[in-house]
């Protein structure tokens, strides 16, 4: 079904990040993920594209339009070409709604600039080695000290971890348990007492640098503070919805992808005598993933036109992110099945789509988590 939700300015921009990916990633990206990390010229790339700070208002050297719709376009074409290790969704989508939503004026003319040229790499540091999910067993304090705050604590699978110069943290600041008592503080690079662990190795998406970071009595500057003292919480509730949007587009496309991939392996493998796509059980397979991928796709769009529109509640959010999410799952399985033995050759992108997806089900909220948020909705 032919597609409703882009005009022609996307369709542009479309044509414009194939440029980007086929020029500045694809060329390095095998090397990136032999070093477990991009380059840093990469995203100075990306920032001389426009590909930073999409929404960011052009003063500050952005693109000064909010239109989700770019996000997603950005995301669909990294997802289709299979490159997870530069993560402009995470500093666009994720951190970037802090920066310009929450900052002040002199925060803005601090750290925006760079962060639309690529000058500036950013991370948010949420996850606790005790606290996944459940934001509400945050451990990591800052103590109010006069004109400053005394961070102490540490976090973990921060994506962008080793690269970032400048890392939203989730701190508690005041002692109430659970979800008050939060607020977010920017650490930047160099700042004394911050320390980065090891580059975590992981399964898959191997260029995404992926770290431990450790705070030890990180004197973090009071005009540092995001957004309000203490409202951490909500200002993180406010923003999660556009965080899971992203993953979701990402996991529709890839399961688009996966599909045509496999579809023109099937045609082209040969087992007994004919070619794949003559056995009824390769065809049955091929027709439930591809109207799995049609329904999820036709929701997915409505919600993408809905968020750009600002109409798209946390609920809705959370049904896009589990489901697109765990479709991803199954249709990748699913085509590495289909792909036998070539399926689990590392030289295939099915099998990079296959280990570089399963973190998809998982951060940004697990599904479980998603099920719960909707589960209430619907309940309480």
């Amino acid at each position: 079904m032919k597609r409703q939700i882009f005009a022609a300015e996307h369709d542009a921009f479309r044509e414009t990040v194939r440029t980007f990916l086929a020029k500045e990633v694809l060329p390095h990206y095998e090397q990136w993920e032999r070093d477990g990390i991009v380059s840093r010229e990469a995203w100075r790339a990306a920032g001389r594209q426009g590909l930073l700070g999409l929404a960011v208002p052009e003063e500050f050297g952005g693109g000064g339009n909010d239109d989700f719709r770019y996000s997603a376009v950005l995301a669909e074409e990294f997802t289709r070409a299979g490159v997870s290790g530069l993560a402009l969704g995470l500093h666009n989508d994720i951190v970037g709604p802090y920066l310009t939503g929450l900052s002040t004026p002199e925060q803005k003319r601090r750290w925006l600039p760079g962060f639309c040229s690529g000058e500036i790499i950013t991370a948010i540091a949420m996850t606790e080695p005790g606290a996944g999910s459940d934001l509400q067993g945050i451990r990591t304090t800052a103590e109010d000290r006069g004109d400053h705050w005394l961070l102490n604590g540490s976090k973990t699978f921060i994506s962008n971890g080793i690269l970032a110069d400048l890392v939203v943290v989730v701190a508690r600041t005041s002692p109430e348990g659970g979800a008050k008592g939060l607020s977010l503080l920017v650490v930047e690079r160099g700042a004394a007492g911050f320390e980065r662990g090891r580059n975590l190795e992981k399964i898959g998406q191997k260029s995404q640098d992926t770290a431990e970071l450790f705070f030890h009595d990180v004197r973090v500057p009071k005009e540092n503070l995001l957004g309000e003292r203490d409202g951490g919480f909500l200002h993180l509730m406010t923003n999660l919805a556009q965080e899971r949007m992203g993953i979701a587009v990402a996991g529709i496309a890839a399961a688009e992808h996966l599909l045509e991939i496999t579809t023109r392996y099937v045609k082209e493998r040969e087992a007994f005598g004919r070619p794949l796509a003559k056995l009824q059980h390769v065809r049955f397979e091929i027709a439930e993933m591809a109207t799995e991928c049609a329904v999820t796709r036709t929701f997915l769009d409505r919600c993408v036109v809905e968020h750009a529109e600002g109409t798209l509640d946390a609920v809705h959010a959370s049904m896009a992110k589990w489901w697109a999410t765990e479709l991803q799952k199954r249709v990748a399985d699913r085509c590495l099945q289909l792909h036998g033995g070539y399926g689990y050759m590392a030289e295939f992108p099915v099998a990079r789509a296959f280990t570089d997806g399963r973190i998809q089900t998982i951060y940004g909220g697990t599904t479980e988590i998603m099920k719960e948020i909707i589960g209430r909705s619907l309940l309480s």
